[in-house]
């Protein structure tokens, strides 16, 4: 369990029973973190796809990350959710990316962000929804 809420990872990102999702970079202990009941099946899809409804993406590098956000930002659906893990300062690993820099990536392509946690010791999360048109 990640963070301080005892609020269980799975919970915290949204995970629901029936939810097919995409994760792309994630450490190797990334399900583990997760301690998915057996009561909340989820469909990992082995590629990106059409029409996708969660998305959750790793990146240590902004260009890196600007990349993949732009393939996975037209594959969404629009109550999907998106999202963006990056390396904590405290973490040691380098990497050039901040909550900012994410939100400066996202904004331009209609994505607002509406939540942040910690994913684990190393890596925070944040999470894009596509903005909503008045």
């Amino acid at each position: 369990m990640a963070g301080y809420s005892g609020t269980p990872l799975w919970k915290k990102l949204g995970y629901k029973a029936g939810v097919s999702a995409y994760v792309e970079g994630e450490p190797s202990n990334y399900i583990s973190l997760l301690t998915l009941p057996a009561d909340v099946a989820v469909t990992w899809l082995p590629r990106a796809k059409s029409d996708m409804e969660f998305v959750h993406l790793f990146a240590t590098s902004a260009s890196q990350l600007k990349s993949k956000l732009e393939s996975v930002r037209k594959r969404i659906v629009p109550g999907g959710v998106i999202w963006i893990s990056w390396p904590k300062k405290s973490s040691g690993v380098t990497s050039d990316i901040t909550e900012d820099t994410i939100r400066d990536l996202a904004l331009p392509m209609g994505l607002v962000d509406v939540k942040v946690c910690a994913v684990d010791e190393v890596w925070s999360g944040l999470k894009l929804v596509i903005r909503r048109t008045a």
